[in-house]
């Protein structure tokens, strides 16, 4: 794991499209996973890419964390390799750093088994606009109980 470096923008932002069309494909409709493509992430880590940890496997980035203030923006793993501790050791980190929250699609069944595995707890559930449409979200804080 190490600090992001701006180098690193085009391979986190073709990372982050990999997963999120990985992640959401059954959850949100294909012209919202359309436009959520690297470019997209791109412009987005352009100004955020400081805030970014990334998660390497033999020099190559294969994941990454982004957190604000103690919030997970985001927090995701190459499809390829999911499943080989990469997100857990970047959500310790988010922790040791002071994470308190993140939100995930309440539906996203895979994500919220893995945030619940490692101790964080459903707060609020709440619908909000999301790519064009009311979605359900549930929120997670570290140790709370609902």
């Amino acid at each position: 794991m190490r600090q992001a470096r701006i180098g690193d923008i085009p391979i986190l932002s073709r990372v982050a499209a990999r997963s999120y069309r990985a992640a959401f494909s059954g959850i949100l409709e294909p012209e919202a996973l359309a436009n959520r493509d690297a470019a997209l992430f791109a412009e987005r880590f352009a100004s955020s890419w400081r805030r970014m940890l990334v998660a390497v496997q033999r020099d190559e980035a294969i994941g990454f964390l982004l957190m604000t203030d103690g919030h997970i923006d985001m927090l995701f793993m190459d499809p390829d390799a999911s499943g080989r501790g990469g997100g857990a050791r970047l959500l310790a980190e988010a922790e040791a750093r002071g994470a308190k929250s993140l939100e995930c699609f309440r539906d996203n069944h895979g994500a919220r088994r893995f945030y619940e595995r490692h101790g964080w707890r459903v707060t609020r559930e709440y619908e909000r606009d999301f790519a064009g449409r009311n979605r359900s979200f549930v929120f997670y804080e570290k140790g709370e109980a609902v």
